[in-house]
């Protein structure tokens, strides 16, 4: 889904995954208005997992007003069924989409609370989607309830331009990054600063997002210390930093933590794209110059496959598949849990067989035991005995 020269659209903005409830994963992207005659678009498109690929053609598409702007920043509710767009206007609108992947559309309403707020450098839910907040250029920062649109938060000075945002997993902190290299924490329903972040005066903390395997409480950041950009592990029982790695080369643009807390993923700004191991910090995945000399702007992990989505305005959008290892299917742990029980079973019957008696085992000294094989040889009194008859005269 590139951004030719010659392309009648304008280059890809931003872009999101859709989880649908019927388990189909679409991809959102928006795309900027590109001289008068191309106007600026929403757009969805279908993702084929077995080609690891975007349909050539859209589900559907929606025009925007020229004075909406460009759209900026997308947020997609855990739901599936609708997502929030931020446009350089100024103002957020909420998109619902209906009909199914043949028929497929976009209905638009306005979102009171977020009209005429300046523009939004990020927007995101809450993991279940009980919360939605929103970080602008100027530092304000909104934190309101999911859909009764409740103010939470509303801190004009939160930062002096907000960087990064991400919510714990739990939906009770909120950290947000801020241009000037700080990183605060935030109380969610309390609607407070809880703390700020520790760091060097020559360290920016740029980027941030939370564990989210629900073992492992921490805060990954990105911090930038001169030329050298390393990933920072913060304990969130304490929000001290415990650790730090090296994992790209150059600067990150963007971060992105998959939806089962496995992976953590950065994305530079002169195009590379790396994965890591959470559980252990390993790189099982780099993409070098998969957008060539160019900022990353979005790097998101597909809700059920091991693939992510970047963009860049220079290249479009791409979906790539990640050289990590398999996991385990639904089938394959339901086969291993049948051989388990069928090895028991096997088992028990071999204890069985080859005890005196199950319910009073072991066997008192004076109990006579049962043999462990039949005789091959009968007894011969044991033959009389059955031919006290005697030969029968036919």
């Amino acid at each position: 889904m590139g951004n030719d020269a010659g392309s009648p659209q304008g280059p890809v903005t931003c872009g999101s995954w859709i989880r649908r409830p019927e388990n189909l994963n679409l991809v959102v992207l928006g795309r900027s208005r590109r001289g008068s005659s191309c106007p600026s678009l929403l757009e969805i498109f279908s993702f084929d997992p077995k080609t690891t690929s975007l349909s050539t053609s859209p589900l559907a598409t929606y025009v925007l007003e020229a004075e909406e702007g460009d759209p900026v920043a997308i947020a997609v509710h855990p739901g599936g069924d609708d997502f929030v767009c931020a446009f350089s206007s100024g103002s957020c609108k909420l998109f619902e989409l209906y009909g199914r992947e043949t028929k497929m559309k976009l209905l638009a309403k306005e979102l009171a609370p977020l009209q005429g707020i300046g523009p939004q450098k990020c927007i995101t839910f809450s993991v279940d989607g009980s919360k939605f907040a929103a970080g602008g250029l100027d530092g304000h920062l909104r934190i309101m309830e999911w859909p009764s649109m409740r103010m939470i938060l509303d801190e004009p000075r939160a930062h002096k331009s907000v960087r990064d945002m991400d919510f714990s997993l739990d939906s009770e902190f909120l950290a947000s990054t801020s241009t000037d290299g700080s990183a605060r924490i935030w109380k969610i329903e309390d609607g407070v600063p809880l703390t700020t972040l520790s760091r060097n005066s020559d360290e920016k903390i740029e980027l941030c997002r939370f564990s989210k395997d629900g073992t492992k409480p921490f805060l990954f950041c990105s911090v930038q210390k001169g030329d050298t950009s390393v990933t920072a592990v913060y304990d969130i029982s304490t929000w001290n930093k415990i650790g730090h790695k090296r994992l790209i080369r150059k600067s990150a643009s963007v971060m992105s933590i998959s939806h089962d807390g496995k992976y953590l993923s950065l994305g530079s700004k002169d195009g590379d794209v790396c994965v890591v191991e959470v559980k252990k910090m390993q790189i099982y995945h780099y993409s070098k110059r998969l957008h060539l000399g160019t900022n990353i702007a979005t790097l998101e992990f597909c809700p059920g496959e091991r693939v992510v989505l970047t963009t860049s305005v220079e290249w479009g959008a791409l979906v790539t598949k990640l050289t990590v290892p398999k996991d385990w299917k639904e089938w394959q742990i339901y086969l291993v849990l049948l051989g388990l029980f069928l090895a028991s079973a096997v088992a028990f019957y071999i204890f069985f067989e080859n005890s005196d008696s199950f319910w009073n085992f072991p066997m008192g000294k004076d109990q006579p035991a049962r043999p462990r094989f039949k005789p091959v040889l009968r007894d011969p009194q044991s033959y009389d005995d059955q031919n006290i008859w005697g030969p029968v005269d036919m």
